[in-house]
């Protein structure tokens, strides 16, 4: 039956092999399970139920890619999008919910899903220069390191410890600090096991062990348990569903009716986009890898249906955007070839869903996921090497990118400044060739977010 859903053998491949890669796969990206719940909760989703949601988002993907597109690639909720959704939008001049939020991710689906069914996302992407597609990469790197430092406290706010002798009796509150950030208190303990734990990940990292992240989080919080700094799980198994777990606080809870206004078109853009480079970037990337028979970058089209499907799944349970999992990558090196991988990453992670209890501890406490963060940050910044520093052309879209992302805390500032400026200094630079219809297209959408004071 494998063989004839999966066709192995003349993949060659065998079922051994993409169980072995399935797992591999599934234990490097494991600590989703922990950090999307623990980024998202800072946008009102409860954590019990979001945790339940990011589960069954990634089964759902890992097991449709199994089915409709054979390609032994995983599927979970983004880094970078979740914590877009929780921090990027917090600076928002409108109050927005997080059912709003998740109203954005549906519809944000809905587009990937018809520009994927008429061919316009392979289009859109080839529009964007390859300076800038690595920009967005290292600005959203750095975004999630910077989340990461503030989280673990190793960076705090310049305001923090000033006397009140400093304040703005006219205004009534503090006035701002000359230096808005500051060294944290590494007298802390908790301040050193987050160092310490991002020094154990890295060496794993370099040591190529697989699940590395997982395992910093893990031996982290049982060192912050045994010197009562984090508490201890309650249990180890638990029925999903029910109580804590239960789905029902966020499932279908999005809202479709409010999101339709000028001042949050620009969210739905944003993820479109970062949804659209971050798929296209890994399904490439993955493919080079890959020693399948046939050419797996030449057929995009059913794994890109298949993010599609998925990031809509997202919205409806309770979630943000979903996608391709560059973690992929470690299975494809044991040899997986086939969607047979994917379907193992997504049973286990259904099996996941009885034990819950075992991580909730890790979602709470920022010395625990805060390295985590830093260093998919850091793994992240590995593009900057693709951006074209000699260039003006390509290098001002990317710094602007890189900036406004970082230093506004907002990743859609960063997008849309680097879209607006790409076409400009092409134009400027007389490189008229490098100006598509697509390019213009982003540049002028995106030029309505400063226009129309919707920036934020």
């Amino acid at each position: 039956m494998l063989e004839r859903i999966f066709n192995l053998r003349a993949l060659g491949s065998s079922a051994r092999i993409e169980v072995i890669g399935g797992i591999t796969t599934f234990v490097t990206m494991a600590y989703i399970i922990v950090l999307n719940p623990a980024i998202l909760s800072a946008a009102g989703i409860p954590a019990g139920a979001s945790t339940v949601a990011t589960i069954l988002t990634a089964a759902f993907g890992s097991i449709v890619m199994a089915f409709v597109a054979n390609r032994p690639y995983a599927v979970a909720p983004y880094m970078g999008e979740n914590a877009f959704i929780a921090f990027g939008l917090s600076t928002l001049a409108v109050p927005i919910t997080w059912q709003m939020r998740l109203g954005t991710v549906f519809v944000a689906g809905v587009l990937f899903l018809v520009l994927t069914l008429f061919g316009a996302r392979q289009w859109l992407a080839k529009s964007i220069s390859t300076s800038l597609k690595h920009a967005f990469s290292v600005g959203i790197g750095l975004f999630l390191a910077f989340i990461g430092l503030y989280e673990t406290g190793i960076v705090v706010s310049g305001i923090e410890g000033r006397p009140a002798a400093l304040a703005d009796q006219k205004a009534g509150f503090l006035s701002n600090p000359a230096v808005p950030l500051k060294i944290g208190h590494f007298e802390d303990p908790k301040v050193l096991l987050a160092i310490g734990g991002f020094l154990l990940i890295a060496i794993l990292l370099q040591r190529r062990v697989y699940g590395a992240i997982l395992i910093g989080m893990v031996v982290v919080s049982v060192c912050g348990g045994l010197l009562g700094l984090a508490p201890a799980p309650t249990r180890v198994a638990a029925l999903p569903f029910t109580g804590q777990y239960s789905l029902s606080p966020i499932a279908f809870k999005l809202d479709l009716v409010n999101i339709w206004s000028l001042a949050l078109a620009p969210v739905i853009l944003t993820l479109l986009i970062m949804s659209l480079l971050d798929t296209t970037g890994t399904l490439v990337g993955l493919s080079v890898q890959s020693k399948s028979k046939y050419d797996l970058s030449a057929d995009l089209q059913r794994p890109m249906l298949v993010d599609s499907i998925s990031c809509i799944f997202a919205g409806l349970v309770g979630t943000s955007t979903s996608g391709v999992f560059i973690e992929s990558a470690t299975g494809i090196r044991e040899g997986a070839k086939t969607g047979l991988a994917a379907l193992v990453v997504g049973l286990l992670f259904l099996v996941s869903l009885f034990f819950i209890p075992l991580v909730t501890p890790l979602q709470s406490l920022g010395f625990a996921y805060g390295p985590a963060l830093i260093i998919v940050g850091l793994l992240m910044l590995s593009s900057s090497k693709h951006i074209a520093f000699d260039d003006f052309t390509e290098s001002v879209p990317a710094f602007a990118t890189i900036a406004m992302m970082v230093f506004t805390y907002n990743i859609a500032n960063g997008l849309t400044a680097g879209l607006i400026l790409s076409p400009v200094m092409k134009l400027a630079g007389g490189k008229y060739r490098d100006v598509t219809p697509g390019s213009v297209l982003l540049g002028v959408l995106c030029l309505t977010y400063y226009l129309f004071g919707l920036r934020h």
